[in-house]
């Protein structure tokens, strides 16, 4: 395709379906205010405030296709908890489809924490599983591409190292 403006270019992208393959997560922010140290350890309190959640990962790419014009469609790899669950919520609160969401009993849903006081990062816990897809993962995974890869104008791989893209998967 040919463009004559940047306008032609956007205006293309909104007919575009994107397969975003990848790993998703959910980012957790805990805002917050230290006042003191702990008496137990030499450590900040925060008094915390709010915590927000936000999609992460692969699902933040659909958000951010979304935001651009195009229709995601996201195919990820979760735990099968209730961070997975959270995940499927913000997902479907942003109006992006959760049906190629994959949930896995061998794996956690990964979750990024980050606790902040005023605009100081003072903590970041990870929960995560980091490791390849395995014999029984893969072919669920690409069972929920597999029927609807005809339907795409586009596959993108997002990849953050935490499993769900491998070698033989992207080759497949």
């Amino acid at each position: 395709m040919v463009f004559d403006s940047i306008q032609g270019v956007f205006n293309a992208f909104t007919k575009l379906k994107v397969l975003i393959i990848g790993d998703s997560m959910i980012d957790t922010y805990t805002y917050g205010e230290v006042h003191r140290v702990s008496p137990e350890a030499p450590v900040p309190i925060l008094q915390a405030r709010n915590t927000e959640h936000r999609l992460g990962g692969a699902a933040n790419v659909a958000l951010n296709i979304q935001a651009l014009g195009a229709c995601p469609i996201l195919c990820t790899l979760t735990g099968a908890d209730e961070e997975a669950d959270l995940l499927i919520r913000l997902l479907e609160q942003q109006h992006i489809s959760a049906a190629q969401v994959v949930k896995s009993n061998e794996r956690v849903t990964t979750v990024k924490h980050r606790v902040l006081s005023g605009p100081q990062h003072l903590l970041r816990i990870d929960r995560e599983t980091e490791r390849l897809l395995t014999a029984t993962e893969r072919p669920v995974l690409t069972s929920f591409i597999e029927p609807i890869i005809g339907e795409v104008d586009l596959i993108l791989l997002q990849d953050y190292d935490k499993g769900c893209l491998d070698k033989n998967l992207i080759q497949w």
